[in-house]
C-alpha cells in the first residue's frame, strides 16, 4: 500500500509516466513562445500608455502553471529527476515575476523595456533538463557507453 494511495490516483500516473517528460517539454517550449510574445506585448503596452497599462501576458501565466503542474507530476512518478525540474520551474517561476515587476519600473520610468534576460537564462536551464530527462533515449548509448 503506497502511503499517497489515496490522495493521488497513482495508477493512472503509472499510466501516462512515459508521456509526462514530454509533456513538460512541450511546455517549456511553449513557455519560450509566449515569452517573447509577452514581451513583445509589454513593449507594446509600454509605449503606448505607459506603466499602468502593462499587465500580465494570459497566455503566458497558463503555460508557466502548466510547466509547474507537470513538473509536479514528474515528481510523482521520478522522485529524483522531477525534484531537479520542479525546482528549477520554481525557479524561473519566481524569475519572472521579479522580472515582470522590473519591467514594470522600467515603463514607469519612461525606460525602453529591456528583454528578460533573468528568465530566459532560467528557462534555457529548464529546457536543457527537461529535453535530457524526455529526449534520454537519443544519448543512452553515448551515455551508457561513457559512464
Amino acid at each position: 500500500m503506497q502511503p499517497l494511495q489515496f490522495l493521488v490516483p497513482l495508477d493512472q500516473l503509472l499510466a501516462v509516466e512515459p508521456v509526462i517528460a514530454h509533456v513538460a517539454l512541450a511546455f517549456v517550449l511553449a513557455n519560450f513562445a509566449t515569452r517573447f510574445l509577452a514581451h513583445r506585448a509589454h513593449v507594446q503596452q509600454a509605449a503606448k500608455d505607459g506603466d499602468e497599462a502593462v499587465s500580465r501576458y494570459i497566455p503566458h501565466i497558463l503555460t508557466t502553471v502548466g510547466l509547474v503542474l507537470a513538473s509536479f507530476l514528474f515528481l510523482l512518478v521520478e522522485p529524483h529527476g522531477g525534484m531537479v525540474l520542479s525546482v528549477l520551474v520554481i525557479g524561473l517561476f519566481v524569475t519572472d515575476f521579479f522580472e515582470f515587476e522590473a519591467r514594470k519600473v522600467e515603463a514607469r520610468n519612461g525606460r525602453s523595456l529591456d528583454r528578460p534576460n533573468g528568465s530566459l537564462a532560467a528557462s534555457v536551464l529548464v529546457f536543457l533538463y527537461a529535453a535530457y530527462q524526455s529526449l534520454f533515449f537519443v544519448i543512452a548509448d553515448v551515455w551508457n557507453a561513457v559512464i
